[in-house]
């Protein structure tokens, strides 16, 4: 069995003592009983892991043990008080990554949410695993927009904050450990904790974990500053120890006469922030008012306060060296109040005032409030708390560090909306790509190249062929596959076939175009629109009359602007719109019942058609409120805010005559059109058809299919409201990209 060190309960054989170690994570956790048996299952399956490739693999090295670094991270957890299912994942984590485990095993046997608390600490470590040895360390400026992507990916892929701290225990595990590798290794592992999780465990408010992996990584970057502080500190150890007991010994006393329980303590400040105090300060070592420092701990504000009357009253107070956390607390949350004062001897003494819980939330941070108001194992959120709340509040904290560690003044690209709106990409060799949501393979190759964009033959995902229209998301690995020659297709710049999201990728596009021969771009914008308007049935529509529209000198030159990518077809085809609806002739699109208007005022209903509406005075809903509608007899529709006591009696009582309704800005024409496709029959089409109306919020009034069984065929004819000609167009293409759709077009109604 696998031997362990002695730091660690052991057997006469040398292997662990399970039962004393579990009891010690239990009391340091507070697990019950069932969390402590899983923890007990997770340690025997990391240890048989470990066994066995120490056996097949024949290898054998203590500081690649994963199960060795399981059994610290459990502990470094455990003192962090987190739930049994993220000590679990803990304990499996670097056996699943060194793939002595795989996760489908781990998902079988321990449960889906330990496996999803892997696979997302994973997706942390890939920014390191296919970072590494790219060579941006040796281009200027590169390293910076490189390590800013990655920060910024990182808060896009952490969504539960058990997550984060897993991560921060095992990169904790990883500096340890670091101290007899190569000095390269030492250098790189210190480097990433200290512009990366050593912010992030500042940011979660994880005052212990935050101090060691500043120490440690300012140990292995700045050897001689290192040891130059550290010989200081030593030199006056004795003294400085003597001193503050001396201190210690007066404020019990001081604190006993006010009749005020506390503790107080000296406080050793580390390495690596005395450093920094004196770059920020650009001061010496003996200008560092915080050398020498002791905390007080008291159960409630009000002590606190009495306290810093105490020692006030002792010593003079140094001016512009209070700082009231309590009344302001930081960012992160943390509460205190910090006073510096002329001490005994005239040797200046730093003080912190706190309560016994802000201490909790000084040392532990975002865990001090799970142990306090519990969690949601299977979310990893707070109970009491609204979700979307939570992660709001946990995401806002991370855009914090992530501004910290910038260095960079605020930008917008750091509001809380960055996180929905942006993602990041790997290129094939590691580095990363900072997109919109919604972008494609082809957005992402016009970022990287503008000739890589127009060669752009297809694209590869993960290492899976897709569609050039693929959305891409966060974490892709994405591979452009390229042509000889630059050939873009004119399909790239229409907007309703989804190639292209991105302003950036869609002007390369059309500046390419534009630099094409006129005769190419008549020939390829007559086909465009012939195809368009047949597809909509506006065959025989009078171009000519349209160019004019347009301020065409000819209709040569509106089909060479199409085809250049001057036009869009959408604008053509709007223009299309307002021709038809002002023409003599017989309307070709049939106009439906407007949205009712609520009385004389500008506020409008969706969703009561013609129906007579009324505000109800019980609850007097305003805009921007949740409502609901109830069918009176012979008043129309009264509207009630969702919260309202009279809705829910009549929700309850008369469910059959409540209406799902919404505010509206303005009333909107829509039209009835028909559309017909042609298709393969298969299982699902139907489905994958209004899906996509659905996410097009397009209203389906009626629907027919006909299959024939002889050729595995079937016809649909969709009546839907549509508001242009533009929409519609945009419908139709995306009819035509679903599977087995032979055709999709409109027809004229009768």
């Amino acid at each position: 069995m696998v031997q362990v060190r002695k730091n660690y309960p052991r057997l006469a054989d040398g292997t662990l003592d399970r039962e004393t170690w579990l009891r010690h994570i239990q009391a340091m956790a507070k697990l019950d009983g069932g969390s402590l048996v899983t923890l007990r299952k997770a340690l025997e399956m990391s240890e048989q892991a470990e066994q066995k490739a120490i056996e097949v693999e024949n290898i054998w090295a203590e500081g690649a043990s994963s199960f060795l670094t399981g059994l610290e991270m459990v502990e470094i957890l455990a003192d962090l008080q987190i739930d049994g299912e993220a000590l679990c994942a803990a304990m499996l984590y670097r056996a699943v990554r060194e793939k002595r485990l795989s996760l489908k095993y781990v998902e079988e046997e321990m449960g889906e949410t330990i496996a999803k608390l892997i696979r997302g600490v994973l997706q942390m470590a890939v920014i390191r695993s296919r970072s590494a040895d790219t060579g941006v360390e040796n281009q200027s400026g590169a390293v910076e927009e490189h390590s800013e992507n990655i920060r910024r990916m990182l808060v896009a892929l952490v969504d539960d904050v058990r997550v984060a701290l897993i991560k921060l225990a095992e990169r904790t595990c990883a500096i340890r450990a670091s101290k007899n590798a190569p000095e390269a290794k030492r250098r790189r592992v210190a480097r990433e904790v200290a512009d990366v999780y050593a912010p992030l465990a500042h940011r979660l408010g994880i005052g212990h974990i935050k101090w060691e992996l500043e120490d440690l990584s300012f140990r292995y970057l700045e050897p001689d500053d290192y040891m130059q502080i550290a010989r200081l500190l030593d030199e006056k150890r004795l003294a400085r120890q003597d001193y503050i007991d001396n201190v210690l010994q007066l404020l019990r006393s001081e604190l006993a006469k006010a009749d005020i329980e506390g503790e107080v303590f000296g406080r050793a400040k580390h390495i690596y922030s005395i450093w920094r105090k004196m770059r920020r300060k650009n001061i010496g070592f003996s200008q560092v008012y915080d050398i020498r420092a002791v905390r007080i701990l008291v159960p409630t504000v009000r002590d606190c306060y009495a306290v810093l009357g105490i020692v006030h009253n002792l010593w003079r107070n140094i001016p512009n060296e209070f700082d009231d956390y309590i009344a302001s607390p930081k960012d992160n949350g943390y509460r205190s109040l910090h006073t510096a004062v002329i001490g005994p001897d005239r040797k200046v003494l730093e003080v912190q005032i706190r309560t016994f819980a802000m201490h909790e939330e000084a040392e532990y941070g975002v865990c001090a409030h799970w142990r306090y108001k519990g969690t949601d194992k299977k979310s990893g959120q707070l109970e009491g708390q609204d979700g979307y709340e939570q992660k709001i509040a946990w995401l806002r904290q991370v855009l914090d560090w992530h501004e910290e560690v910038g260095g960079n003044p605020l930008q917008e690209d750091l509001q809380a909306s960055d996180v929905d709106t942006r993602i990041y990409v790997f290129t094939p060799d590691g580095h990363v790509v900072d997109l919109p949501k919604g972008a494609t393979p082809l957005d992402f190759a016009y970022k990287i190249h503008t000739e890589i964009g127009h060669r752009c033959r297809g694209a590869k995902v993960d290492g899976r062929i897709v569609p050039l229209n693929h959305v891409l998301q966060t974490a892709n690995q994405v591979e452009i596959l390229t042509g000889k020659r630059e050939a873009p297709s004119r399909d790239w710049i229409s907007r309703s076939m989804g190639y292209i999201n991105t302003s950036r990728a869609r002007a390369k596009v059309i500046h390419w175009f534009k630099m094409q021969a006129r005769d190419q771009n008549v020939a390829e914008g007559r086909t465009i629109l012939d195809s368009e308007f047949k597809q909509l049935a506006l065959a025989d529509f009078d171009f000519e009359k349209l160019a004019k529209k347009l301020n065409m000198h000819s209709l040569d030159d509106l089909y060479a602007a199409v085809g250049a990518g001057d036009i869009g077809v959408g604008q053509v085809l709007n223009t299309a719109q307002r021709m038809v609806k002002v023409g003599p002739s017989e309307p070709v699109l049939s106009l439906t019942a407007p949205v009712a208007r609520e009385g004389q005022t500008d506020v409008y209903i969706d969703g009561v058609g013609n129906l007579l509406t009324h505000i109800a005075r019980c609850c007097n809903p305003v805009p921007g409120d949740d409502i609901m509608g109830y069918i009176t007899l012979g008043r129309g529709v009264s509207i009630h805010r969702k919260d309202c006591a009279n809705m829910l009696r009549m929700q309850s009582e008369e469910p059959e005559r409540i209406l799902q309704v919404g505010w509206s800005e303005k009333p909107t024409e829509v039209y009835s059109v028909e559309i017909m496709v042609e298709a393969y029959d298969r299982h699902g089409l139907l489905r994958d058809v209004t899906t996509m109306l659905d996410s097009q919020r397009i209203n389906i009034t009626a629907m027919q299919t006909h299959s024939n069984k002889h050729k595995h065929t079937v016809d649909m004819v969709i009546t839907a409201e549509i508001h242009n000609f533009e929409e519609l167009s945009q419908v139709l293409h995306r009819i035509n990209q679903l599977p087995n759709v032979a055709s999709a077009k409109r027809r004229i109604l009768h």
